[in-house]
């Protein structure tokens, strides 16, 4: 039932954006997206499992993103996009950062015992991703792309320390916003020549 699973997962996070997820109730979500109460404990078991679901959807989606930013751009573009994606997004920004306002559901990092039969589920209750591991996701896709066979050690070592900077860069600006010029100015200023671009 992957558009009733979207589905719900779009009405709870249109929900957040109107209601702390304290206020947020299973049931109004179900309404909005049309499917039964039944229906949304099938798919997520509980409250915790819906926004365990929802931190994980938008993680993934700000991941894509990273790898669209690598195909159209380099680092600055990779950089640029955290900065507006988090900005935009609160809850990417909380799982960039670590900081959980209040407004927003607090799952648990570390996965929790799953008997659901919905294979998205049982994903989405596994461990979910903490900043340090965003820091390392974007890096290690940043070197892949960016990266050329056959590179020598050091040559690699080098790029692996620009795509870690670019992605600190960009979540230093995810706290305390860039002045003129923007994050993509900082990443060309502290990366070599043909790092930034592909």
């Amino acid at each position: 039932m992957p558009a009733a699973r979207e589905s719900l997962l779009d009405a709870a996070y249109t929900a957040l954006a109107r209601r702390p997820w304290s206020g947020v109730r299973m049931v109004d979500v179900a309404a909005v997206a049309g499917v039964s109460r039944q229906t949304l404990y099938n798919e997520f078991g509980s409250k915790e499992g819906l926004a365990r679901a929802l931190v994980r959807r938008e993680a993934d989606a700000y991941l894509a993103g990273v790898d669209r930013a690598l195909k159209e751009g380099g680092l600055d573009t990779v950089a640029e996009w955290t900065v507006a994606s988090a900005r935009r997004n609160p809850l990417v920004r909380a799982t960039l950062t670590g900081c959980w306002s209040e407004r927003l559901p607090s799952p648990t990092l570390s996965a929790v015992p799953s008997s659901s039969a919905v294979p998205a589920q049982r994903r989405a209750d596994g461990p979910l991703p903490a900043p340090t591991d965003f820091v390392s996701a974007v890096r290690d896709r940043s070197l892949a792309a960016l990266g050329s066979p056959g590179a020598a050690k050091g040559e690699t070592e080098t790029l692996a320390r620009d795509c870690e900077l670019a992605v600190r860069l960009a979540l230093s600006c995810v706290m305390v916003p860039p002045g003129e010029g923007g994050v993509g100015r900082m990443v060309r200023e502290a990366i070599r020549p043909g790092r930034v671009a592909s």
